[in-house]
């Protein structure tokens, strides 16, 4: 059973923020969490990660300083600090079946977030529709490719990423993009150099525009 790590303090239905419990631990950029919201699983992919003082008159200052230094002479500094992340929802387990939709109801304030469990992140991973609601709400993505990337890098870690979940990923980015022939040349140039995937063949010409 994954161990909780943070708390919801932001819902909505297609997004929700939380605060790390430790102000150092959080989970990467384009990973993946899981709320628990009634007999449902919602799922969640990390878009943004802030940490800053939770206390406005006590604002970080620079003490030119390495942080086991600091910890040492002026611990009482970290206990000011917290983290928090954005997640987008990308879909919801119920009764066995996985759903890339959003949830009828949006998580509960104070609800407990965990790193998705390798179960259910192997199911998740079997379809790339995940993509619809990443993209519908693109506006409120810093930058939507790098979080595909990363998001892309999250599954390929697990051993999750084949050449047949790669084309079904691909085909769905270029159907989303209406098409768009440069931005998905440019996006498959960057799978291939971060080498994210470099254990799945990937074609090196996107496909021809207008398709």
């Amino acid at each position: 059973m994954p161990t909780s790590f943070a708390e919801i303090v932001e819902s909505s239905l297609p997004t929700f923020v939380a605060q790390s419990w430790q102000w150092d631990k959080f989970p990467p950029f384009g990973s993946l969490v899981t709320v628990q919201s009634g007999m449902r699983t919602l799922i969640g992919v990390v878009h943004q990660i802030q940490t800053g003082s939770m206390d406005p008159t006590r604002y970080p200052f620079p003490y030119q300083k390495t942080e086991e230094e600091l910890r040492r002479e002026q611990p009482q500094i970290f206990e000011f600090l917290r983290t928090t992340f954005s997640c987008v929802v990308t879909g919801y387990y119920e009764k066995g079946s996985m759903q890339y939709l959003l949830c009828p109801q949006p998580p509960k304030i104070h609800a407990f977030v965990s790193p998705i469990s390798p179960e259910l992140l192997t199911r998740y991973s079997l379809s790339a529709k995940y993509l619809h609601l990443l993209f519908g709400m693109g506006h409120q993505v810093c930058n939507l490719d790098e979080l595909l990337l990363a998001h892309l890098r999250t599954l390929g870690d697990a051993g999750l990423v084949t050449e047949a979940k790669l084309a079904d990923f691909i085909e769905t980015f270029s159907l989303l993009t209406g098409n768009d022939y440069r931005r998905l040349k440019l996006f498959l140039q960057r799978i291939d150099q971060t080498g994210y995937a470099n254990h799945v063949r990937i074609s090196q010409t996107a496909p021809e525009q207008g398709l």
